[in-house]
């Protein structure tokens, strides 16, 4: 289930991609070996016997030193690492079982976990989350100024200009950047992180079983400021969600040194096995022995051009994992038992729903799944067609970079103008529709005699919006449709925070054979209108982000 891994390239670094009593300190002694703890009053200090040393504060649970090669590497702002802005006063305990040592962390209902191996450079962690009651929804890694040069357009870097709210901000040249824009899905990456002088610092994410946002999310991953820089793993994040926050254990997650190279595939999500944890005791904690698997054969129906994922999901853990490209074939491993609803995925649009159970140590195989064609909007014939069903705005423009900037940026293409259909259409028409920007876009075509004699249904595809945005059509200034009801989108910024990812819905509008011209010499208008009595002004009024637009045979 892990994404691909991008590696690091000189001084600039991409993203890759049985339970203890409850608040009981944990005993143990001291130990004079490299591989040991002890107590400085203030923290519990860990020395991992190979080349880093960290320290967990006693009274509030925060990393308050990673010391790498004798290098401080904690810190910016003045601030430890920690869950969220900082749990405060908790209960902390350390105890050492064989190479392993444990801290505990209790803060009302949530625990959390910093575990060290004996000659590793990596801190394990794991958070339980287990209701409301505490805002635990992210570990930051709090990394020291000039640690680490970076300047990627994912990166979140201060610059002079706030142009929204105070997390969006605008370089001298006209390029923005925002802690928001994460560029990759999760699905897409393993780790994140830094390499600089020999020396890399990266998080390697957990399986985000217990996340929300299924595969495709993007969501905080790293930032730098003036002040330093912070590494992600998100435990739940509610900009743009479309699912509610679930509870449990999430991890391991990592944060793994290395000598300037990647982090050890072996502790990718999928990949990382941690049976040395199963006696351990921590919270929530579901061993291998503990959790099934999800096999397919295959998937027949599927268009070749796309990828397909295969993902599981209930109220209580999601899963995903990539379906072969020749066959279909898909392998889920590690799901907690349950009942989930499994959906095939083309690109990122729901093309198949069913239901699986899972049980501990058993393996649900699947037969071959057949997706029917009327499940593919893509399968539907049509006169023409701007883009194609997805899930996606890819193609049209200004697509790819609205994942990583605003839609301010200097780099983007203009916002307005119409399109001709013929040749280039999807590449000129916009992403994003907004009622205070380019609300209005006419999209000229032509249609034979027997075309225009006919009524025809038009699509217009989505995949999310923002202030309840949703199209209005008129043709040929002669019919123009109802307003369609707003479907159930995110109520969070999503446009300007670079993600495209909603609930992809289909707008469908009933054209009658009056609407057309019965000259084929002359072209059709159809104008699309952004309606919405919500929102605000300029990128912040009601807006859509479109999947495909087509008008059917």
């Amino acid at each position: 289930m892990s994404g691909s891994a991008h590696r690091p390239v000189g001084r600039r670094t991409f993203v890759l991609g049985a339970t203890a009593a409850a608040g009981a300190a944990l005993t143990g002694t001291a130990h004079a070996a490299a591989f040991g703890w002890s107590d400085d009053g203030s923290n519990y200090v860990v020395d991992t016997g190979a080349q880093l040393v960290f320290k967990v504060s006693k009274s509030t649970g925060d990393l308050t030193s990673l010391v790498y090669r004798g290098t401080e590497y904690q810190g910016y702002g003045g601030m430890n690492s920690h869950i969220e802005s900082g749990l405060g006063a908790s209960t902390v305990g350390i105890r050492q079982s064989g190479s392993t040592i444990l801290v505990s962390v209790t803060h009302g209902t949530l625990k959390h976990y910093y575990a060290a191996r004996g000659g590793e450079n990596n801190v394990y962690l794991w958070t339980n989350k287990a209701d409301a009651s505490v805002s635990a929804t992210r570990y930051i890694v709090r990394v020291k100024k000039g640690a680490f040069l970076n300047d990627e357009p994912d990166s979140y870097t201060y610059a002079p200009t706030t142009i929204e709210a105070s997390d969006v901000f605008r370089k001298p040249d006209g390029q923005t950047r925002s802690k928001h824009y994460a560029r990759r899905r999760v699905m897409d990456y393993d780790y994140v992180g830094w390499s600089s002088g020999g020396v890399g610092l990266w998080v390697v994410r957990s399986n985000h079983e217990k996340a929300s946002g299924g595969p495709f999310y993007r969501s905080l991953l790293r930032h730098q400021s003036a002040d330093g820089g912070g590494l992600y793993e998100i435990l739940y994040y509610g900009q743009n969600q479309t699912e509610d926050q679930r509870f449990g254990l999430q991890g391991p997650y990592v944060i793994a040194f290395t000598d300037g190279g990647a982090p050890s595939s072996a502790l990718f999500p999928g990949t990382l096995t941690t049976p040395w944890a199963d006696g351990l005791g921590i919270s929530g904690y579901v061993p291998a022995s503990g959790r099934g698997k999800v096999a397919g054969v295959g998937i027949s129906g599927r268009n070749s051009a796309y990828p397909y994922t295969v993902g599981l999901a209930n109220a209580a853990a999601q899963y995903w994992a990539s379906a072969r490209s020749s066959d279909g074939y898909f392998s889920i491993p590690g799901v907690l038992p349950g009942t989930y609803t499994l959906t095939v995925f083309k690109g990122e649009l729901a093309v198949y729903t069913t239901s699986v159970s899972v049980t501990a140590g058993g393996t649900t195989t699947l037969n071959t799944i057949a997706v029917p064609a009327s499940n593919d909007p893509s399968k539907a014939g049509a006169i023409w067609r701007i883009g194609d069903w997805d899930g996606t705005p890819g193609g049209f423009k200004n697509a790819e970079l609205m994942t990583y900037a605003h839609p301010s940026d200097a780099r983007a293409a203009s916002w307005t103008g119409n399109v001709v259909v013929g040749g280039g259409e999807t590449a000129a028409f916009p992403c994003y529709l907004w009622k205070d920007v380019n609300s209005g876009i006419l999209v000229y075509f032509k249609l034979t005699a027997a075309q225009a004699a006919a009524a025809h249904t038009l699509r217009i595809g989505v995949t999310t919006a923002y202030a309840n945005g949703r199209p209005q059509v008129t043709v040929n200034d002669s019919w123009t449709s109802a307003i369609p009801s707003p479907p159930t989108q995110p109520n969070t910024r999503s446009l300007t925070n670079g993600s495209y990812r909603g609930n992809n819905h289909t707008f469908t509008y009933s054209v009658p054979a009056s609407a057309w011209k019965t000259d084929a010499s002359q072209y059709n208008v159809l104008r699309i209108d952004v309606v919405s009595g919500s929102g605000t002004t300029g990128y912040l009024s009601a807006g859509t982000a479109i999947d495909a637009i087509d008008l059917l045979a």
